[in-house]
């Protein structure tokens, strides 16, 4: 009974809470340009904070393809694999606005 009551204690957490320290460093790769957690603090850069997880998978696809327009986000996009762009993607999403 005490394993049910934990397993859904862990279940009921935020699903950012669960997430490894791999994926947090690696989204902490962006905050120089898009802030903390994604909030950017200009209007200069797009926050990424509680976007649909498609949208910025999209945006990072396309900057990495070269068919969306950028300054540094095609060389940068560039640097990561599939896998780690679909987790930058999802890391984001879930973050608060």
């Amino acid at each position: 009974m005490k394993l049910i009551i934990a397993a859904a204690a862990l279940a009921a957490l935020p699903t950012y809470a669960q997430e490894s320290p791999a994926v947090r460093s690696l989204a902490a790769t962006c905050a120089n340009c898009h802030g903390t957690n994604g909030r950017s603090v200009t209007t200069d850069v797009a926050s990424l904070a509680g976007l649909p997880k498609d949208d910025i998978l999209a945006k990072l696809n396309g900057f990495r393809a070269g068919t969306r327009p950028a300054t540094v986000m095609h060389q940068i996009a560039k640097g990561y694999s599939d896998q780690q762009l679909e987790l930058l993607a999802d890391y984001f999403s879930r973050r608060p606005r």
